[in-house]
């Protein structure tokens, strides 16, 4: 499944890197935040929209948008295509359906294995007590 957010639909607000970088930090907005509401997107439809919101509940901010901040790199552009990337990777990770799980069941050999280490264990376990009969 490939979807691209287009970005038409994205908000994006520059703010001042934290941490250290010395003066550059201080005078430039290097660092990117992105919002990207799932309801009023137009690339999605109502099912992968539910999905996603069921899915991507705790990234939500407001109700039904996603939020990324990205402060890694030192140059606006740079942060920005990050969070772009960011953006897309979890929109797409989110819609993947899990695989089913199929039950199965364990072999008789190693059920056997299995119910003989627990044998010698216990038989370890009782030679060290104090109850050990001569």
């Amino acid at each position: 499944m490939k979807i691209i957010i287009p970005w038409t639909e994205i908000d994006w607000t520059s703010t001042r890197s934290s941490g250290a970088g010395g003066q550059h930090v201080n005078k430039t907005n290097s660092a990117v935040q992105l919002r990207f509401s799932i309801s009023n997107s137009q690339v999605l439809n109502e099912i992968e929209k539910q999905k996603l919101l069921t899915r991507l509940a705790y990234r939500l901010v407001q109700g039904d948008e996603i939020l990324i901040r990205n402060e890694n790199e030192r140059d606006q552009k740079s942060n920005k295509e990050s969070a772009y990337k960011n953006l897309n990777l979890l929109i797409i990770n989110a819609l993947k359906d899990p695989k089913k799980r199929v039950a199965t069941k364990p072999k008789k050999s190693s059920i056997r294995k299995r119910l003989e280490t627990k044998k010698i264990r216990g038989e370890i376990k009782k030679t060290r007590s104090d109850k050990v009969k001569w």
